[in-house]
């Protein structure tokens, strides 16, 4: 038999077919063999070569194409720094088991290959960034500034306070890696433009307003027809989903609030003047002075030529207020662009030195005497010229003045030391004996109470705190019963909780909601019925008949509103919004129409005119702030359009298994 194998695989035939089965080995079985994989990656991009782009992923030149990867650190880092920044948004309502979910997982890593997709494009069409560039990028970082300069210590201090530490090298990468990926997407953002005649057309659209007559038709009579079991049951399939029981859990707690915790002893006399002696400094009533000020205002954008003339105008009235018998009130009348102060002669009443004015006219104000008139002081509201008019020293309040506020302060430390003690002693009860929660409320003498059963929605008292409901229905509290730690849910007011019962969301029977269920079919029975009611009339309508006819039929009342603008709820926002979604009416005709008001009403309307809005009526800078904000709108479409294109010219694995 071997003889005759090898008789058959000696000829050319047979030659040639092994040489082409040798061929694909050679392209996609060998590295299983000579390369041990051993994937971290959480995302892989790959470009074409740039010498053939369309190149398809499955031709065997794949092994030139470009390769960048997601590892899953990188992946973990920004997870971590976008659950930072949802915990600093949400305060108390975040929920780090619904943050793990793996649409905010997907949503972390999608931007992170957006980045890599634009740096990668950008360093295959040789875009590089200048180390100047870098530079002024990194200057211009405000946590790396001391009084609004670059400084080199604070620099790297903020470097190496980083955890972990980032060397200077390393973030001037990072800062490069940043502008490369985003300077096209920036660039191609910054070009979108929006020409006169689309801002015509859009300012027609914006300000255009139509006359409407329109009437509200009165609810239909309660539906009184029986409803069958067939519909019930029909119903109730259709909309099973909507019939749920929710998850709910049953806790047992124990309240520990320093408000309601008694003072043992009262502050004696010694104490309380030791600890005004210690404070003293604090009983101080700061020093105030009383000020007026003309302000030559400018806008902060505002050309050198605009500033100029403004400080000019500013030192002309200064001089002007320092002669000798000039009226300083009557100068702010007549040349203060303060609209608060000017009528009062620019009187701002007593001002003290602790930022309730900006910081340059505050330090100008405290290095004057009284009765002098200060050079023009620049702030981002214009040119001020002050006048210090009066100045109220401080004064130390005496001890007895300060004894009500010693003794509340006293005592609420005095709480606070309490509500530590017996919080700690709790906690050290429960740690004793964590599957229940009576023995420790005795040992502390607070009383063991329960609440629920509820749901994460519907809870009242502590169960309304965030934080209550994330620890009631976390897995740990739920399967092992055990007692939390303190929940703190204000400052001074803490719960131990422990869960006493848990239901899990379910269906819920159709026995349980039939009552819900008829109510339901007969609510939208009565819905059909006024939306058949509306339809008629709509159609009566187009066919030419009047709308006040229609309603004087129906004994109503048809209401005319002339030149209803956008946004206005005449009588209601879905109304408007109706209003403006129907055709221009021809000539003699009308454009009719329906709403479903917000309690449930219908209501039937004619469009019988529309009229365009005037570009003229804005003014130049609101048409420039439209037009650029128009741009800003395009811009970003354009953006996100290009990033769109450019992520269909790779190929992206997404290993979700790691995330």
């Amino acid at each position: 038999m071997l003889q005759k194998l090898r008789e058959k695989t000696s000829g050319w035939i047979a030659m040639v077919i092994l040489g082409l089965l040798c061929i694909p080995f050679a392209f996609f079985g060998m590295e299983q063999y000579l390369f041990q994989q051993n994937h971290t990656f959480a995302a892989k991009v790959e470009a074409p070569p740039k010498w053939w782009q369309s190149a398809p992923s499955w031709w065997p030149v794949t092994m030139l194409w470009q390769r960048e990867e997601i590892d899953q650190n990188e992946f973990r880092d920004a997870f971590e720094q976008a659950r930072r920044q949802a915990r600093a948004a949400q305060g108390d309502n975040f929920d780090p088991r619904e943050f793990e979910s793996i649409d905010n997982k997907r949503r972390v890593l999608d931007g992170l290959v957006d980045r890599l997709v634009m740096q990668m494009s950008a360093s295959r069409a040789g875009i590089a960034v200048s180390d100047e560039q870098v530079r002024e990028a990194i200057q211009s970082i405000p946590a790396f500034q001391v009084d609004g300069r670059f400084d080199p210590q604070r620099y790297q201090l903020a470097l190496a306070s980083q955890v972990p530490a980032v060397s200077p090298r390393g973030f001037e990468q990072q800062v490069r890696e940043g502008l490369q990926q985003s300077l096209v997407a920036s660039q191609v953002a910054q070009s979108a433009f929006v020409t006169p005649s689309q801002m015509d057309r859009l300012m027609k659209l914006i300000g255009e307003r139509r006359d409407v007559s329109f009437v509200v038709l009165p609810p239909p009579a309660e539906d009184t027809e029986p409803v069958t079991d067939e519909q019930v049951a029909s119903w109730y399939e259709a909309n099973k989903a909507e019939y749920r029981a929710p998850e709910t859990v049953s806790i047992e707690y124990v309240d520990v609030d320093s408000s309601a915790l008694p003072v043992s002893t009262a502050p004696d006399e010694a104490a309380l003047r030791q600890r005004y002696e210690q404070e003293k400094a604090r009983f101080v009533e700061p020093e105030q002075r009383l000020a007026s000020h003309i302000l030559i205002q400018v806008e902060p954008g505002a050309d050198a030529a605009a500033q100029k003339a403004a400080e000019e105008k500013a030192a002309a009235v200064a001089a002007e207020a320092r002669k000798p018998g000039a009226d300083f009130a009557a100068l702010a009348r007549e040349d203060s662009d303060d609209t608060g102060s000017k009528d009062s002669g620019g009187d701002l009443g007593w001002v003290a030195h602790d930022g309730g004015m900006v910081k340059p006219f505050e330090d100008a104000l405290f290095a004057m005497q009284p009765g002098d008139v200060s050079e023009p002081v620049k702030t981002d509201f214009g040119w001020h010229v002050i006048k210090l008019r009066e100045v109220r020293s401080g004064e130390q309040t005496s001890f007895e003045e300060a004894r009500a506020q010693l003794e509340s302060e006293m005592a609420d430390v005095g709480r606070e030391r309490a509500f530590n003690e017996l919080t700690g002693k709790l906690v050290d009860q429960a740690l004793k004996n964590p599957s229940a929660l009576a023995p420790a409320a005795n040992a502390v003498g607070l009383p063991l109470q329960k609440l629920g059963p509820f749901s994460r929605d519907n809870g009242t008292g502590i169960a309304a705190s965030p934080a209550v409901v994330r620890a009631a229905f976390s897995e740990v509290r739920i399967q092992d019963g055990t007692v939390s730690d303190p929940i703190e849910i204000a400052p001074g007011h803490s719960v131990v909780i422990r869960v006493t019962g848990h239901t899990a969301e379910r269906a819920l029977t159709l026995d349980e909601v039939r009552e819900r269920v008829v109510a339901e079919i007969r609510g939208d029975r009565m819905r059909e019925v006024a939306e058949a009611e509306a339809d008629a009339m709509v159609a009566k309508l187009a066919a030419g008949e009047p709308l006040s006819a229609l309603a004087e039929a129906k004994e109503l009342t048809a209401q005319d509103v002339p030149n209803v603008p956008r946004g206005v709820p005449v009588p209601d926002p879905a109304a408007t919004e109706a209003y403006f979604e129907v055709p221009v009416p021809a000539e003699g005709k009308v454009s009719p129409g329906k709403a479903t008001l917000g309690d449930g009403r219908v209501l039937v309307f004619a469009v019988t005119k529309v009229t365009p809005g005037d570009p003229k009526e804005a003014s130049e800078q609101e048409s420039a702030a439209l037009q650029q904000q128009l741009a800003q709108v395009a811009g970003s479409e354009d953006a996100d359009g290009m990033l769109k294109a450019l992520r269909k010219r790779m190929k992206i694995t997404v290993a979700e298994a790691r995330l």
